[in-house]
């Protein structure tokens, strides 16, 4: 397979995931499994941004997967300090950055100071949902880099227990499905049954109303022929990834996909060790983006991908590896 076609791509863009910087020392993960680099991330974020900046054919734009700083930073009184020290490396930055959120967004910060904060990127948006009076707005949108092709967005902490008021009534709802599913006394201990490992505080999932508006904006897509690719911070598909890492609804969102021509591809983060698979149904390419945070120093975890009209052609640096997403 031609990993390089001939011709020059329509347009480029960067992909990277799970930086969760924090001035702390190393650590390990939950299961205490994997080795944390926490400040080290930083400096795998700048090796990122150096080589996209001083590409030959620079990125239209990045995609930051989520999980920028890491949920410690707020044991510390430290969030926004250590959100400015990362958003000062994206200063250098030769392209926009559409930032998606994660789970380690909501340990660090309320949605409403998020929709108020720098990582609000859907000031590029083209198209969005519409809040729900009385409701926290949904954080997902839709633009178009290029002719023929459009991105989305996608809140996967819409239905969620993190971020929210303990009063509100989303919170409540989010609480309601959990414990349908999750007995455990700590939410972050996901249940014994592997097919319900998912029900955890640290996922979440899609509100109707989210899926309501993909659903627009996917069957404007078939009308006018375009590929979409979709990214958010949980994975969906469940053989791209661990199953305690998927959306709680990861189901109706991919029921969403398959009832649509236009979807090329759906990338993801959180799921450190990364993931893909081929929809055989569909032919839609799901990917999970290897983590920054569990990176030994000496490595790098960040991606540059080529569009071309009937393939996108991902180039790795460190553990991302080399993949060719053709279109079916």
């Amino acid at each position: 397979m031609d990993l390089c076609p001939q011709q020059p791509p329509l347009f480029t863009f960067g992909v990277i995931a799970d930086v969760q910087y924090a001035d702390i020392d190393d650590g390990f993960n939950f299961t205490r499994t994997r080795k944390r680099y926490y400040r080290s991330s930083l400096q795998l974020l700048k090796n990122a941004l150096k080589s996209w900046s001083e590409s030959a054919v620079k990125p239209d734009f990045i995609l930051q997967l989520g999980d920028l700083i890491d949920g410690f930073n707020k044991l510390h009184g430290a969030s926004q300090r250590a959100l400015d020290t990362v958003l000062r490396e994206f200063g250098s930055c030769p392209a926009k950055v559409h930032h998606v959120w994660g789970n380690h967004e909501f340990y660090n910060f309320s949605r409403s100071e998020l929709m108020r904060s720098p990582l609000d990127s859907s000031l590029y948006a083209d198209w969005r949902p519409r809040g729900v009076p009385g409701e926290d707005d949904i954080y997902a949108y839709q633009f178009s880099p290029f002719p023929g092709f459009t991105f989305v967005v996608l809140d996967a902490y819409d239905v969620s227990l993190l971020g929210r008021q303990q009063s509100n009534k989303q919170h409540n709802n989010a609480m309601n499905l959990i414990r349908l599913y999750n007995k455990n006394e700590d939410l972050n201990c996901p249940p014994g049954l592997q097919c319900h490992s998912r029900f955890t505080m640290f996922n979440g999932g899609f509100s109707q109303e989210q899926l309501d508006w993909l659903d627009s904006v996917l069957s404007v897509a078939d009308e006018k022929q375009e590929r979409v690719t979709i990214v958010s911070h949980l994975p969906v598909h469940p053989d791209c990834t661990d199953s305690v890492c998927l959306a709680w609804n990861h189901d109706d969102l991919l029921a969403m996909i398959r009832s649509h021509s236009c979807v090329v591809c759906y990338m993801a983060g959180h799921a450190h060790d990364g993931g893909y698979c081929l929809d055989k149904d569909t032919g839609v390419h799901h990917l999970t983006v290897d983590g920054v945070i569990e990176t030994h120093p000496d490595s790098d975890a960040y991606g540059t991908v080529s569009v071309y009209p009937d393939r996108m052609v991902l180039r790795g640096n460190g553990k991302i590896m080399d993949r060719v997403f053709l279109f079916s």
